[in-house]
């Protein structure tokens, strides 16, 4: 059985509230599709803004090795020729080899929406259609509101499908444009249907029930050959199937391939790249492709693990891009703290007392506030510096933190004293808010001896109050993501004083970069303080 991928992120999934793609962000969208192998993109509604005529235009000057580019509209509009219609006009003007229009199959839309007559949707339906292939263009043609247009009106449903059919459109998709629809509704629907149509199948789910993708899986099963969907379930209200689980799903449970196990591999990294440019968070939890999808806390589920993976994972993380982690955190075991020596290349025996000692230390800090399960680079640390084996590469001696009001607008400065071997360096730097003004004057002071400092910016900055009992005296967690432009790394602080804690995830932070690159810079022997060998 051959399944065809049909991606809609650049239309469907831009129609999601906080999501703006430029039309560079679509042409590159795009290709990273056309590498996964995406058998068509829709690029977007022609007729409906300029930056989607754009896109079209631009498209063309490049090469694609799998996928096809779609253009998506409407039947035409009522009491107009199909040829007069500046919809379809548009359509055949973006010289794409493929089209998508949709169509009302549900009565009530036909009825309360077009405020036509049943019989003029339909006619307009079989018009657009016809109009378009005289073109040379393949169509798809996108029942709207199918499934509950066949739970209401089971024969104008199937009527729609036939006036496409017998204007040879090349696959039907049924949509759940609603997305209320549940497995078993597909099912039963279509079994009734296949039996009535001989042009190929398709499926389109919302996921307003949080079932698009069981829908979307249970259709191929039923029989379906093309299956409609977007990277990471964007769209409108509660989004359209999850492609980054639908895609797995069929391959690796229904075992049909759909794409090439090279271009599975891919897969997360398409998934963090749309939600780079859709300018939102990477969401932790998704199957397959979230950073928490194969992460193992528990120590006993890790110690499992380790002895066979299949014990709580349902696939090889490597199958789609992904990768394992084991996370640090107050039910770490020895299995935890292993494990994560060995990911640093550190030789430790389950019997070595560092690990008890590290596992104590560990317990301690949470007890007091700090969690390393979402900063695993403050862990790294930790474990570095309890065994021993991380240079100190700099102290700092004291900071000023200053706000004041100049016409009517807070300014935030920042002053630090910082030492490195016997050399100091007394720097102030302004910023947005006294955290950012202390970021700055940090490394600010910094960069003269670590130039590498000069790549990294803070991407996250999230506080926790611990005890919301104790009001503004309460005791706060800070979280910092960092970045490099490379790599993104977590570090966190705990103080009853929220500019302490924001400095210990800082240095932390700036500690652990300059660990991984060894600062960039020549070891500098910190006076007073213990020499730690350089790797």
């Amino acid at each position: 059985m051959k399944v065809e991928l049909y991606d809609t992120t650049l239309r469907d999934g831009a129609q999601s509230e906080y999501i703006s793609f430029t039309v560079k962000d679509k042409l590159i969208i795009a290709k990273k599709l056309d590498e996964l192998g995406i058998h068509y993109v829709e690029g977007g509604f022609p007729s409906s803004n300029p930056k989607d005529a754009e896109f079209f235009s631009k498209v063309k000057e490049i090469e694609f090795e799998n996928s096809r580019i779609v253009a998506f509209g409407s039947t035409r509009h009522a009491k107009v020729k199909a040829e007069d219609d500046m919809n379809l006009r548009s359509l055949v003007d973006t010289g794409t080899d493929y089209v998508t229009i949709f169509g009302k199959s549900w009565d009530m839309h036909v009825r309360d929406a077009l405020k036509i007559l049943p019989e003029e949707n339909l006619s307009m339906i079989t018009d657009s259609i016809e109009y378009l292939r005289e073109h040379g263009i393949k169509v798809f043609f996108d029942a709207e509101h199918f499934f509950d247009g066949y739970m209401n009106n089971k024969e104008y449903a199937m009527k729609t499908l036939r006036a496409a059919e017998e204007a040879k459109a090349s696959c039907l998709v049924l949509c759940d444009t609603n997305g209320g629809a549940l497995p078993f509704n597909i099912l039963e629907i279509l079994n009734e249907v296949k039996g009535k149509i001989k042009t190929a199948l398709g499926i389109h789910a919302h996921n307003d029930s949080d079932s698009s993708v069981a829908n979307s899986v249970i259709a191929v099963r039923a029989g379906t050959t093309q299956v409609h969907g977007t990277i990471n379930g964007y769209g409108e209200r509660c989004g359209n199937a999850n492609l980054c689980s639908v895609i797995p799903n069929i391959k690796l449970k229904l075992h049909i391939d759909c794409i090439n196990d090279n271009q599975l591999k891919k897969l997360t990294e398409v998934s963090k790249l749309v939600a780079e440019l859709a300018n939102l968070s990477h969401l932790h939890n998704m199957p397959y492709v979230g950073r928490s999808a194969f992460a193992h806390k528990g120590g006993v589920h890790i110690d499992a693990v380790l002895k066979n993976p299949s014990t709580y994972e349902h696939i090889k993380p490597e199958l789609v891009g992904n990768e394992r982690r084991f996370l640090i955190s107050d039910l770490s075991g020895k299995s935890n703290i292993l494990e994560k020596a060995k990911e640093l290349g550190l030789k430790l025996g389950k019997g070595s007392p560092e690990v008890r000692i590290i596992l104590n230390q560990l317990k301690e800090m949470e007890k007091q506030g700090y969690q390393f399960e979402g900063a695993e680079a403050s862990f790294e640390l930790l474990l570095m510096r309890t065994l021993g084996m991380i240079k100190k590469f700099f102290v700092l001696d004291g900071f000023r933190i200053t706000v004041d009001t100049h016409d009517e607008e807070l300014t935030s400065e920042g002053t630090v004293k910082v030492r490195v071997g016997n050399r100091y360096e007394h720097t102030a730097a302004e910023g947005n808010g006294p955290v950012n003004a202390l970021d700055n004057a940090l490394r600010k002071a910094l960069e003269k001896f670590y130039p590498s400092l000069r790549d990294v910016y803070l991407t996250d900055y999230k506080v926790r109050v611990l005890d919301t009992t104790e009001g503004t005296g309460a005791k706060v967690r800070v979280l910092i993501e960092s970045t490099d432009g490379k790599d993104i790394w977590s570090t966190v602080g705990v103080s009853e004083n929220i500019i302490e804690a924001s400095l210990k995830a800082l240095i932390d932070s700036i500690e652990y970069k300059l660990h991984r690159t060894r600062g960039q810079s020549p070891p500098i022997k910190m006076g007073g303080l213990p020499r730690e060998k350089q790797g």
